[in-house]
């Protein structure tokens, strides 16, 4: 590792300059509620707020600048992208007039490869993984003469991506810790720099999903962890096999500490953000807010924290996917298969015990002729609206009382 690395504070500060009119500078939202909730002060920094839905604008916007204003500006770039990279270069070079390219995998979100199109990118999808559309990038690179936008392992990226970081701690002065995403490293070395050369006291800490950890024991022994062939999450802003070497080398400096979440823990994530501040964060985006809930992070009585949601592009489907589970890991979502008589009125007497106690049915659905269904029985399949764990084994215990077999679908 060098002794020195070429970022310092003023050239933070400089490259937000540079970027200040082509972002916004989003919102640090405090919710008391959720504080209380999680027991302790607690800010978001909402990037999925930013233009383009994600802070991948602001180390493109800084890295094409910087490239314009050099002595031989690009005819065009191109960059290699699950989506939110990819967006943030399309952007920055429509606006200035740049010609696009973005290698995404074809299994990106359908919203993320739709708005880079829309952002006048020219969009090829190449295999399943970021690492075989990165290396499709690089070859378009050579045949075409454009210049590779790396993702996050360039300076100028970072210093970009720094800029998140500088308004953290103007909005939170008195903040204790820093909690953000981690995929290649870019977001988590901008701001990790921007807030150690201003107050070494911040600790930073890094997120990443259980499946997809290269970074998992690097601050402890400096080695990536390899990630499994197929490895699978709904997190895929921060799928990254390859971490970069220049991030490697801020991480390692002034992230103090990295831990892991899984799907479940991110779904739950996403209905909590929608829930407490009417906006969607992607998987990726909502890891920082995971770790907290599931106590991954020892906090002091007197932390002051600052969670950094990086996104909110994600496709509707896994939105309705993830609501589902956030209900039901919460208790109020219930589903369970009842066996009752297949005679007239069984069903609507089940209906009203259901209605008595002031629960909302979604969902219904008999099941006949089933080896695990005695002959002249129905099962039948029934999805409610609860209040809570509590109201459900309300439920269980009027139907024990009417002598029905309940089998639980959902757990609780």
């Amino acid at each position: 590792m060098p002794a020195t690395l070429p970022l310092d504070l003023p050239a933070l500060l400089a490259a937000r300059e540079r970027i200040r009119d082509a972002i916004l500078r989003t919102v640090q939202w405090q919710n008391d509620p959720l504080s209380e909730e999680l027991g302790v002060p607690l800010r978001l920094k909402l990037e999925n707020l930013q233009r383009t839905g994600s802070f991948k604008l602001r180390g493109a916007t800084h890295k094409i600048g910087r490239l314009l204003a050099g002595e031989h500006p690009p005819t065009g770039v191109v960059a290699a992208s699950a989506g939110n990279h990819a967006q943030g270069v399309a952007r920055a070079a429509a606006q200035c007039g740049l010609r696009a390219v973005v290698c995404m995998p074809v299994n990106a979100p359908l919203t993320k490869i739709q708005s880079c199109r829309k952002l006048g990118a020219d969009v090829r999808l190449v295999g399943e993984t970021l690492e075989v559309a990165t290396d499709e990038a690089l070859k378009l690179a050579q045949a075409e003469g454009l210049t590779f936008l790396h993702p996050y392992d360039d300076w100028d990226v970072i210093a970009g991506q720094a800029s998140c970081g500088l308004e953290m701690l103007e909005d939170a002065p008195d903040m204790t810790v820093a909690i953000v995403p981690l995929g290649g490293g870019g977001l988590i070395s901008g701001i990790a720099l921007a807030l150690k050369l201003q107050n070494p006291a911040i600790r930073v800490i890094g997120v990443q999903t259980e499946t997809v950890a290269p970074w998992r024991t690097f601050l402890r022994d400096g080695v990536l962890e390899e990630v499994p062939p197929g490895a699978h999450t709904i997190a895929d802003g921060i799928k990254v096999k390859r971490p970069g070497k220049l991030t490697r080398q801020v991480i390692a400096r002034y992230v103090d500490e990295i831990v892991t979440v899984d799907d479940n823990a991110i779904a739950e994530a996403i209905v909590t953000l929608l829930e407490r501040t009417r906006t969607i964060g992607e998987g990726a985006g909502v890891v920082g807010l995971a770790a907290l809930m599931q106590k991954k992070i020892a906090l002091r009585p007197d932390d002051r924290v600052v969670v950094v949601i990086s996104g909110g592009n994600v496709d509707m489907t896994l939105v309705g996917r993830s609501i589902d589970y956030g209900l039901a890991s919460s208790g109020r979502l219930m589903c369970v298969a009842v066996t009752i008589s297949d005679a007239p009125g069984q069903l609507l007497a089940v209906l009203k015990t259901v209605a008595d106690l002031g629960m909302n049915v979604r969902h219904v659905e008999h099941r006949r002729g089933e080896l695990h269904v005695p002959v002249g029985m129905t099962e039948v399949i029934l999805q409610m609206e609860t209040r809570d764990f509590e109201h459900q084994d309300e439920l269980r215990v009027h139907f024990a009382q009417q002598g029905l077999r309940v089998r639980n679908l959902l757990g609780g």
